[in-house]
């Protein structure tokens, strides 16, 4: 799927009373972290507590971290293709070569400040 048209399909089952754009950003970040933490309970469980790993479950949840990813992008009018590029294009110029344990380690923090808000 098309991740532009995911987005859209996912702004469809967005609560569209809320108007403020700040209040969907902070709804969609709220879900971002609450989702992270399903998939990071999860893990937990398995790794810790003997549960299978329910790795459909988990697609699930990275499925609901998605759709928060979507309405968290569309709020600073974003679309996810160009989130996804400018992700990809930071760590390209991060690790020109794939990557690097000591780039990692000594990376200019201030060199990738341009890629911040």
């Amino acid at each position: 799927m098309d991740v532009n048209k995911y987005q859209k399909a996912a702004l469809r089952t967005a609560n569209h009373g809320i108007v403020d754009k700040v209040d969907v950003l902070t709804e969609g970040v709220m879900g971002l972290s609450g989702e992270a933490g399903e998939c990071i309970d999860l893990l937990k469980k398995h790794i810790f507590q003997g549960h299978v790993f329910d790795s459909e479950r988990f697609a699930e949840e990275l499925g609901d971290v998605a759709w928060y990813l979507a309405i968290s992008a569309n709020a600073i009018g974003y679309n996810l293709e160009t989130v996804l590029q400018m992700n990809i294009d930071k760590l390209r110029k991060r690790y020109p070569d794939g990557f690097d344990i000591k780039r990692s380690v000594n990376r200019d923090e201030e060199n990738d400040s341009e890629f911040r808000g």
